[in-house]
């Protein structure tokens, strides 16, 4: 059952009488409606009646109404006004453009603008590399989107996609320092998609798809790698994918067993579930048994989507068939990417002993922590009410800080492998456990660590060195003279 949270959290403005007990009956009414008040506030004060701001987090939306209904019910009690602090925080939105420059006068104007900028545009005329240094493509990454598959709620479009991508553009800035802009394509026609970002490539110095429905993401990614010359980075697919080899690592590492040995169950097959495949298969596990909703993918189902077709030829060698019950028999590894509630607590009890539980659906997993926790030795979810968040906030800010600092133009699967190390390396010996086996998405070390090891790992790709043996410092840096 969800628990109340600041994602339905409410502040309400009450005026009640001004009695001793007035207090006490406003909290004690939330309480029993089952809120959790994070906030008093007494705002005004008059000898007939006080006002005040009552802050509390509820279950959902209806249940923030019933918290709000609870009040109002009180005698002497009246509401004056209800706001939800979830969309008071995007009025207006939630990034904006600041210049990097002084424009105080004259002489700042003529060197930013003109007629000093003309010198730096035929300069980047001559040599089009120069526009990784002398403007904003050397730190931008533009959030690409047709609003097809957002969050849990499905195709809602590019205006409803927007706060979204402006979310994730404030995370890019909050964790890496990486400029980056929402755009959200008013098409979901795949030609259009790969044409757009095409035309808008020269501005950034890489492409974050979010939010793309599957299965045309794959062919949008696949194409705009091959056209451009600035990394093209899926996150729903390689996001998800690298935190989830990152957790999958240390969580072997508490209960002892090699990935060499372990029957991994991955059910979903959608962007994210692929991705996982794909990167999992680089560690050699003993085998991965993918499951969608038809069941448990084999080449003998006769497929005809291409990316099925793939996996049933990669994965299960043994030719199983069944359904995700029949998958998790003997499994020592669940993922969930896929829907709420599929799996209970008696399956986890079919799979073999330590085993691990990594429930993703959001808001709502395929299993219960609680009830997952009944038979499994691990337990993560993609919530941030539970231990063991698999969020890809620890891979993409990293990632893309790495990639720009390379000057990087494609990602490969030994970069996404080294950012998974490092996030994984973040959770020294000490601190793990089987309820903290990825570091904390605040934790000021992962995107730092994770921006070095894909920067060496992009500068060994750039040299030919093989990724382990890491690379140079930077071709250039911040104080760089430039030559004229």
């Amino acid at each position: 059952m969800p628990v109340p949270g600041p994602g339905y959290s409410i502040t309400v403005r009450v005026e009640a009488p001004p009695s001793t007990t007035a207090a006490g009956d406003l909290t004690s009414a939330i309480g029993r409606a089952g809120g959790v008040i994070t906030a008093f506030d007494v705002v005004e004060s008059h000898a007939d009646r006080i006002v005040v701001d009552i802050t509390c987090n509820a279950r959902s939306a209806d249940h923030a109404n019933d918290l709000a209904e609870v009040l109002d019910a009180l005698p002497g009690v009246r509401i004056r006004k209800i706001s939800d602090r979830t969309f008071l925080i995007h009025l207006g939105g939630k990034i904006e453009v600041n210049s990097r420059v002084a424009l105080n006068n004259r002489d700042d104007l003529s060197r930013a603008y003109t007629p000093g900028v003309a010198r730096v545009c035929t300069a980047i005329a001559e040599n089009p590399e120069d526009a990784r240094r002398l403007t904003v493509k050397r730190n931008a990454v533009a959030v690409v989107t047709d609003g097809s598959a957002v969050l849990g709620l499905g195709n809602i479009g590019p205006e409803a996609a927007l706060p979204v991508m402006e979310g994730k553009a404030a995370l890019f800035k909050k964790f890496a320092g990486v400029n980056a802009w929402p755009v959200c394509l008013d098409t979901q026609d795949t030609e259009e998609i790969i044409r757009a970002v095409e035309l808008i490539a020269p501005v950034y110095g890489g492409i974050n798809l979010e939010d793309i429905a599957a299965p045309r993401c794959f062919e949008i990614e696949a194409r705009l790698r091959e056209k451009l010359n600035i990394p093209v980075f899926h996150d729903d697919q390689h996001g998800t994918a690298i935190v989830v080899l990152a957790a999958l690592r240390n969580a072997l590492r508490v209960v002892d067993k090699d990935i060499a040995d372990c029957r991994i169950v991955v059910c979903g097959v959608g962007a994210a579930g692929s991705a996982i495949i794909r990167l999992l298969q680089h560690k050699k596990p003993a085998d991965i048994i993918a499951v969608d909703i038809d069941g448990i993918v084999h080449t003998g189902r006769g497929d005809s989507d291409p990316n099925l077709q793939s996996i049933a030829a990669g994965t299960n060698k043994d030719g199983r068939t069944g359904t995700l019950s029949d998958a998790v028999r003997g499994a020592d590894v669940f993922i969930g990417v896929s829907a709420p509630n599929l799996l209970s607590a008696d399956d986890v009890s079919t799979m073999n002993t330590d085993s691990i539980v990594f429930a993703l659906a959001n808001p709502d997993p395929e299993i219960d922590p609680l009830e997952a926790q009944k038979h499994a030795k691990i337990v993560a979810t993609g919530r941030s009410d539970y231990p063991n968040q698999i969020n890809n906030v620890l891979a993409f800010p990293g990632v893309f800080r790495g990639l720009l600092d390379a000057h990087a133009h494609q990602i490969t699967d030994d970069m996404m492998i080294a950012a998974s190390n490092a996030i994984a390396d973040v959770v020294d010996g000490e601190r793990l456990n089987a309820s903290f086996i990825v570091p904390s998405v605040f934790d000021s070390a992962v995107s730092p660590a994770v921006a070095e090891a894909v920067k060496k790992a992009a500068l060994a790709a750039k040299s030919g060195e093989p990724s382990a043996e890491g690379g140079s410092s930077l071709p250039w840096s911040m104080a760089e003279d430039i030559d004229f």
